[in-house]
């Protein structure tokens, strides 16, 4: 229920729901006498959380999930195993903190489904002034305040399932199906499967530093923990918050609202392995257009205008992202349904639309400006000609450009003019990218901005002027700011070849990681967001984009690894490009390559033989399915 919001205008927020499973298992006080231990675990691989109880007669496990094939249903199952020699039954206690109730949402009782409780109710508060309350309906089944293994069982588990949805025949067809994976035993079973399922289509494994593989693998669980299931619905995707799932008090977690960190930060790592949950957030954006039509609308710009947050919409830079995502999943995938069959271009036509109608001619410098608005840089604001945001508007621009030319539809010559001549800001004499007019050197900054022309932007600039932006801004970059931008100076760094460097920045990372389940906290202090996706998403492109060198281009996916001494072996599997799966080892100087299985032909796609072509020779290697290439002394 991660799209349901409440609260009208700027007081639109994630709705809170209350969760029947919120139970705390415990022991008899006859059991409590004896040696009590405690133990919590996260399982990354199966994608659950379990608390466990142990004493000498006894271990009771309490294991809570979210199905991953079904995720509409939470589960917590409650398994009970005797210790010893002893026949006494064994009970526990289940203490339920739960009560039907929700600042949010007024929800009311329904008569018993099949011997579940069941309440339903509507936010209180449309997003929009007359617009629809969202319906959440759940049902749930009981929970006993006492569970007890009897004297002639050696063990013995328990199932309790909740199951939320947007109305009644949803809610209570989702409930028949858990009834009926747990009649055929085979609810946990096929949520194992669906996580096998994903883990086999992504795996990042490394031979070095322990914290920099748990700190991986945790990013890339609870990013694909925040994205829909590969078998799930189109259109029942809310998109990712900064904080995922996460949810706390006024103002706390971004309240589930979603800005430009989903298309930034988190998709190109999934894109690079997942083009279906990648395609998931096209169509999120895609769905919310004509809201950001009517936010053009009301603030004086072109109607056919930028897919603008509802609550963003005073920065310009998060709606350029949008095109950049699009024109990824093009070169991912060779896919032009998004615009051939759906709202796609509109999407990329709004957005050079409204760029268009932002700009402003300067007869002075003979370029247009963008005037008035925040760069990523938060510290500051109404400024003129942030580079960053300049940048990827002028990129909008041509892409919508090259995709008119595709389609057939007649652009407005406009588009081209302003891309052509959009004023990207330049110091000659010290050869780097003021961060915006009138930025002095030396200006303190709180994130990663200007330096992230050179990634994810790909602005073509000398190795000079990309070094001269890395130095002069690491050094008055606010060390308490969020995790994600030492990731791309890390990135940065390694395109330079400066391993080392690039090394020490990222460790700066784990100062945003809280032991021992890998949560990211949005500030190095411990403060802001959590669990903060955006933060992982950075970490993971410096890996994913900076150790392998990966840049998807139009015409290849260049690659040019570079990895420190300490990682002696880094396996990346199921990179997708081109309906392709392949499977990527460095080691050392060699780098092998498996092409898993070859793209198949669709009517939207074109199947293509790959081959590895290395730059300063000129070889041409083919990749054939099913075998492994191997390169020798790449560097």
């Amino acid at each position: 229920m991660g799209g349901v919001y409440n609260g009208e205008g700027g007081d639109c927020h994630r709705a809170n729901l209350p969760c029947p499973l919120a139970v705390r298992m415990d022991l008899d006080e006859v059991e409590k006498a004896g040696h009590l231990q405690h133990s919590y675990s996260l399982d990354t691989h199966t994608g659950i959380f379990t608390h466990s109880l142990r004493t000498v007669s006894v271990i009771a496990s309490q294991s809570l999930y979210t199905h991953r094939h079904h995720p509409n249903l939470l589960v917590m199952e409650v398994l009970l195993i005797r210790q010893g020699t002893s026949r006494e039954p064994i009970t526990i206690k289940l203490d339920s903190r739960f009560t039907p109730q929700s600042d949010d949402i007024v929800f009311h009782s329904e008569p018993d489904y099949k011997g579940a409780s069941y309440i339903q109710g509507q936010t209180t508060t449309a997003e929009v002034s007359g617009g629809v309350c969202p319906s959440v309906h759940i049902i749930w089944t009981p929970i006993t305040p006492s569970l007890t293994l009897l004297p002639d069982q050696a063990q013995s588990r328990w199932g309790f399932v909740v199951v939320v949805a947007g109305s009644q025949d949803s809610v209570q067809a989702h409930y028949d199906t858990a009834l009926e994976l747990m009649a055929n035993g085979n609810l946990r079973p096929s949520h194992l499967r669906a996580w096998e399922e994903l883990w086999a289509g992504s795996t990042l494994e490394l031979t070095g530093p322990d914290d920099l593989s748990r700190a991986l693998i945790g990013c890339m669980f609870y990013l694909l923990s925040a994205f829909p299931s590969l078998h799930e619905a189109p259109g029942h995707f809310g998109g990712v918050s900064p904080g995922g799932l996460s949810n706390g008090g006024s103002g706390q977690d971004y309240w589930g609202h979603v800005f430009w960190d989903q298309d930034t930060w988190m998709y190109p790592s999934i894109g690079l392995f997942y083009p279906q949950l990648a395609r998931a957030v096209l169509e999120y954006r895609v769905r919310t257009v004509d809201g950001a039509k009517d936010n053009a609308e009301k603030q004086g710009y072109k109607v056919q205008a930028s897919l603008s947050e509802a609550m963003c919409s005073h920065t310009p830079y998060s709606q350029s992202g949008l095109a950049v995502i699009f024109w990824l999943q093009v070169l991912y995938l060779c896919d032009m349904s998004m615009f051939t069959e759906g709202r796609g271009s509109e999407v990329i036509w709004g957005v050079a639309d409204y760029w268009v109608s932002r700009v402003t001619w300067s007869a002075e410098e003979q370029n247009y400006h963008i005037l008035g608005v925040m760069p990523p840089d938060e510290y500051y604001y109404n400024v003129n000609n942030s580079v960053y945001t300049n940048t990827v508007a002028k990129f909008s621009l041509e892409f919508a450009v090259e995709l008119a030319a595709l389609l057939k539809y007649p652009a407005p010559r406009e588009w081209q003019q302003v891309a052509d001549k959009i004023k990207i800001p330049f110091d000659q004499k010290q050869k780097y990218h003021p961060e915006y007019d009138g930025y002095k050197k030396g200006q303190f900054v709180k994130q990663a901005d200007t330096v992230m022309l050179g990634y994810p932007l790909g602005l073509p600039m000398t190795p000079e002027v990309r070094r001269n932006d890395l130095e002069f801004y690491e050094a008055v970059t606010d060390p308490g700011g969020p995790a994600m931008t030492w990731g791309m100076f890390a990135v940065g760094w390694l395109e330079l070849g400066e391993v080392e460097k690039a090394g020490h920045l990222l460790q700066k990372c784990f100062k945003n990681i809280q032991g021992p389940f890998q949560v990211w906290s949005e500030s190095s202090d411990g403060s802001g967001a959590v669990n903060f996706l955006t933060g992982m998403g950075g970490f993971l492109q410096a890996v994913l984009f900076g150790y392998t060198g990966f840049r998807v281009q139009k015409d290849c996916l260049a690659f040019a690894p570079s990895i420190p001494d300490d990682i002696t072996q880094l396996c990346i599997r199921g990179v997708s490009y081109l309906g392709n799966k392949m499977d990527w080892l460095v080691r050392g100087q060699e780098v092998y390559i498996i092409l898993r299985e070859g793209a198949k032909h669709t009517g939207n796609t074109k199947p293509c033989a790959l081959q590895v072509v290395l730059k300063n020779s000129g070889t041409k290697i083919p990749l054939i399915p099913g075998t492994h290439t191997q390169i020798f002394s790449l560097f």
